[in-house]
């Protein structure tokens, strides 16, 4: 049997896990994972083919295989672990783009601003840079890449599972709000041949989209058309659903209800909304959503709970119908007109 470790050790492994999430982010950026695709190596072949130095980065691969990322053998070998597999760029599931992303310094600067957002109310990130993060990513296109790739990885068991844990065959057009990559589309009309969709983002993320492999498909992209604006002001209309994945956590309650109201104002007469996001859960049970609040509070969002998307739909003038979960942890909240 397993004792549980005194208080005091068990929160310096808390305190600690930011060291943790750093060293991951070192082995990302290095493509440590992907240099043992083939089998073990030493440090030293992992230093020589890495540009690093070997002593130091022997460290930090002991310390990583201490959580089961990675594993030393004799000699000062390393191989991979299931957990280090992750990290590799071509790997089902990849989460070598979000762990760089996580390490990024924009975004520790943002989080070193939080204190004093919660004093002053301020918004972290704006604090740091001197611009919201959609803003600050425009001017700064390095970012970008890692950015999209990091939310294409987190999408990549997403989308299935949205497409499988709802019944889309009452829905001859539905408009992807905020549709970014457009991964989440392309997995709809892929899951549903009857269905045509319209992508609609920022027009320079729209031109991406329009290039994307998944949109550009055969038996996708004659299905698929492009529209581009500001979704507080408008969205194409005329569609039967009007679908947002990690759209609304972005903003706050105003801002919500506004975007809401756009799509109220330009679905059919039974038209509806589908918002995918965290639902967030009552009680003390860790939650993965209950994190991810903290990041978007760093950056002026939030995830909400059921009475809070209720709230936020009636200030839309819509009317929540239910909520569907899905076996990620995206849920579905639907609602029609009030």
């Amino acid at each position: 049997m397993t004792r549980k470790p005194p208080p005091p050790a068990a929160m310096f492994t808390l305190i600690a896990g930011r060291w943790v999430s750093h060293l991951l982010y070192i082995a990302a950026k290095l493509e440590l994972a992907d240099h043992l695709a083939h089998g073990s190596r030493t440090t030293e072949e992992l230093s020589a083919t890495a540009g690093v130095q070997a002593p130091a980065l022997y460290r930090v691969l002991r310390a990583l295989a201490s959580f089961g990322v990675f594993e030393e053998t004799k000699g000062r070998r390393f191989k991979l672990t299931p957990l280090a597999a992750t990290l590799q760029k071509s790997a089902p599931n990849s989460m070598h783009a979000v762990a760089i992303l996580m390490g990024e310094p924009y975004l520790h600067e943002a989080w070193g601003q939080l204190l004093n957002g919660l004093n002053t109310g301020e918004n972290s990130f704006f604090k740091a840079h001197g611009a919201p993060l959609f803003e600050y990513l425009d001017r700064h296109p390095e970012t970008v890449k890692i950015f999209s790739q990091a939310m294409a990885s987190l999408s990549s068991t997403e989308n299935p599972a949205v497409a499988a844990a709802y019944k889309f065959s009452g829905i001859r057009t539905i408009v992807d709000v905020g549709g970014g990559n457009g991964s989440l589309l392309a997995a709809l009309l892929r899951a549903n041949p009857k269905l045509k969709g319209v992508h609609f983002d920022r027009p320079s993320v729209s031109a991406l989209a329009k290039q994307a492999p998944h949109l550009t498909a055969k038996g996708v992209a004659e299905r698929c058309t492009f529209e581009s604006g500001d979704f507080f002001e408008s969205v194409p209309k005329g569609g039967d659903a009007y679908i947002m994945k990690r759209v609304i956590h972005d903003w706050d309650d105003g801002q919500c209800a506004r975007i809401l109201s756009t799509c109220r104002s330009a679905m059919n007469n039974k038209g509806r909304v589908l918002v995918l996001e965290t639902v967030i859960p009552q009680g003390n049970d860790p939650d993965r959503g209950k994190l991810l609040d903290i990041q978007m509070l760093v950056i002026g969002g939030r995830e909400r709970t059921k009475k809070e998307f209720s709230t936020l739909f009636k200030d839309a003038g819509l009317k929540p119908t239910r909520i569907i979960p899905t076996k990620c942890p995206l849920s579905i909240v639907e609602g029609v007109r009030a």
